[in-house]
């Protein structure tokens, strides 16, 4: 998914859209950043006010010593400090207040974006083909939904948040130092410009480690999920050392990552604090002199302080903004690589409906891109409804490519399929593949309950339908002698049940629904002949009970396809035998030596 470079700026463009949608919480926010931090400016004010009437009066008060009147001045200071003290406390109660509500229209502004925009990813991804999905690895893909959409909220959030934070704040602050007295102004936020260089310098190597920390934090993650997803070979070939001691490699390394930066974060405050302190020590001593002067008061000196620690933080959040930006334009790039990918499957929004499965392959035809491998080469046959078609042949003949074009998972490159007087292009994806069940060659079980397996293409199928399905299967007997019966909970890819009974639970999800097609991708590799037999005997009931379903079933065993209407032997993408299984023994070709090995093979018991 590489192409043309793109900026920060114009992969940030792209959430414009999403902004948009939720510009009232952004006009709202902004709104409340102002309002706070004009707040904020007045605190300071009060303590010169303070300081200087303190002073005055105490001043008043050296010359009435001995006097009635200084034990009124005492309690004039008193009640003085009282008020300015409960101004300051007003003050920054309605800053925080308005700062409480600045978080809840600009961070929650940013969740909503985040919300948007994973579901679009994600139902952008559904909607992708299987070519797709075989290009991309899956742990990247589930990097690009969780961990960069979260970068992306970073900018949202905290990022407008802090740089409208910065922005007002700054120019307020500076704006109302200037109008006190420009020449200290100038001193005073002089190390400033200075404390922000640094802190992006620091950031941009923070962000650097960050990175490897990163990905070698994956590689540590991606290591151990392959060992415990292959934990029983492990164990089989004794390799628990090996893989230990690769552990404990990988494991090294992400510690030696991860110190690298604390020794830079260990630099970090200390070097915050040195810049704020010399800056605290510039106003003090310049504003000192201009007390002697008499140009500034002490209470100017004592507010330019405080204006110095409010000026801190939007001058550290510079840096800490600037690497939010660059982490999310980087990530955005990675997004949009995702949402301009296009499917090379264009389902019409309605079409007509699949009755009858009355298929036609014409000549057909289909190159995996990835690799430049036909398999399929010029391929046609005809599937009435209500028949059985048995497809036979060496791995890599093309079998599993026609069981997936028939529900389009993947589209022809030439020829046609013509399934009930239609053009399959012409058929809605849903009520397409609504109509076919499907057993495909990888057997994949989810993490829940064999009920919610079973029902998985049929969420609201009755519990009645479900046990049918299971018993055409050949797995309900199974699935009654476990403790919680339906209910039990199969594991991490069914990793508890053996893989018969992964295979009987695929087909018992594939006959669920009463579909017009029925696709049996070498489903039956796993199972014993006795329970074979079980299967095939439910799928002749099923058959029996709907005249006009048609059955595609693809296998090795001669025995699972032989009563088929029609069987095709494949080889190199190519239809090289056809016929029923009496006509192809006849032929003597492949099919009949395969017949003939199997035969041996069982009667030697292999």
């Amino acid at each position: 998914m590489s192409g043309k470079k793109t900026s920060t700026i114009q992969a940030l463009k792209t959430l414009n859209p999403y902004i948009w949608r939720y510009k009232s919480l952004l006009l709202w926010g902004t709104l409340w950043v102002l309002i706070s931090n004009v707040f904020g400016v007045y605190p300071p004010q009060v303590v010169r006010a303070a300081i200087d009437m303190v002073g005055d009066l105490l001043e008043i008060n050296k010359l009435h010593q001995g006097f009635a009147a200084a034990g009124q001045l005492r309690g004039l200071i008193f009640q003085s400090l009282l008020v300015f003290g409960g101004l300051v406390l007003i003050f920054s109660l309605l800053r925080g207040f308005f700062l409480f509500l600045t978080r809840q229209t600009l961070i929650v502004m940013s969740r909503k974006v985040e919300y948007d925009q994973r579901n679009d990813i994600y139902d952008h991804y559904q909607n992708l083909s299987l070519s797709f999905f075989r290009r991309n690895k899956t742990g990247d893909l589930m990097a690009r939904i969780t961990e960069d959409i979260g970068r992306v909220r970073m900018y949202l959030g905290p990022g407008i948040m802090y740089t409208l934070n910065t922005i007002s704040m700054g120019i307020i602050v500076i704006i109302t130092m200037l109008m006190v007295n420009p020449e200290f102004t100038i001193y005073a936020i002089l190390p400033l410009p200075i404390l922000s260089f640094s802190i992006y310098y620091v950031e941009s190597i923070v962000q650097k480690r960050s990175d490897f920390i990163q990905q070698q934090l994956s590689r540590l993650t991606t290591f151990t999920q392959e060992i415990f997803s292959g934990i029983r070979v492990v164990k089989a070939y004794t390799r628990e050392k090996e893989t230990s001691q690769r552990f404990t490699e990988e494991s090294e390394e992400y510690k030696e990552r991860s110190m690298s930066l604390v020794k830079v974060n260990s630099l970090f405050f200390p070097l915050i604090m040195l810049l704020v302190g010399l800056s605290t020590v510039l106003t003090v001593w310049i504003g000192g002199q201009k007390v002697i002067a008499g140009t500034v008061s002490l209470g100017n000196v004592a507010e330019f302080i405080i204006y110095i620690n409010m000026l801190t933080w939007p001058i550290i959040a510079i840096g800490w903004v600037t690497t939010l930006i660059q982490r999310a334009g980087a990530s955005q790039v990675r997004i949009n690589e995702i949402l301009s990918q296009k499917s090379e499957l264009d389902f019409p929004a309605s079409g007509p409906e699949l009755q009858r499965a009355d298929l036609r392959f014409e000549k057909v035809s289909y190159t995996y891109a990835h690799t430049g491998i036909k398999a399929m080469d010029q391929v046609s046959f005809h599937l009435r409804p209500g028949q059985k078609l048995g497809i036979l042949g060496p791995t890599g003949s093309g079998k599993s490519t026609l069981c997936n074009l028939i529900p389009r998972m993947l589209d022809t490159d030439s020829g046609d399929i013509i399934l009930d007087g239609h053009n399959i292009r012409e058929f809605p994806r849903d009520g397409l593949r609504k109509r076919i069940g499907y057993a495909p060659q990888d057997v994949f079980l989810f993490s829940d309950s064999i009920k919610s397996n079973i029902a998985f293409g049929l969420p609201d199928a009755t519990d009645e339908a479900i046990f049918e399905a299971a018993k055409r299967a050949g797995i309900y007997e199974n699935i009654m002698e476990f403790p919680q019966q339906f209910d039990t909970i199969v594991g991490e890819r069914g990793v508890t049940l053996s893989g018969g009974q992964k295979q009987r639970l695929a087909l018992a999800r594939a006959w669920l629904g009463n579909p017009a097609i029925i696709i049996l991708d070498d489903s039956l590799s796993a199972v014993d002949t006795r329970t074979e037999e079980l299967i095939l005997s439910g799928l002749r009931a099923a058959r029996e009970a709907n005249p006009d379903m048609s059955v595609i079933m693809v296998s090795h065993r001669i025995s699972t396809i032989q009563d088929a209407d029609m069987i095709l032997v494949l080889q190199d993408g190519r239809i090289t035998e056809r016929g029923n299984h009496a006509e192809l023994m006849e032929k003597g070709g492949y099919y009949a030596s395969i017949q003939q090995k199997q035969l041996i093979e069982q009667e030697m018991g292999v």
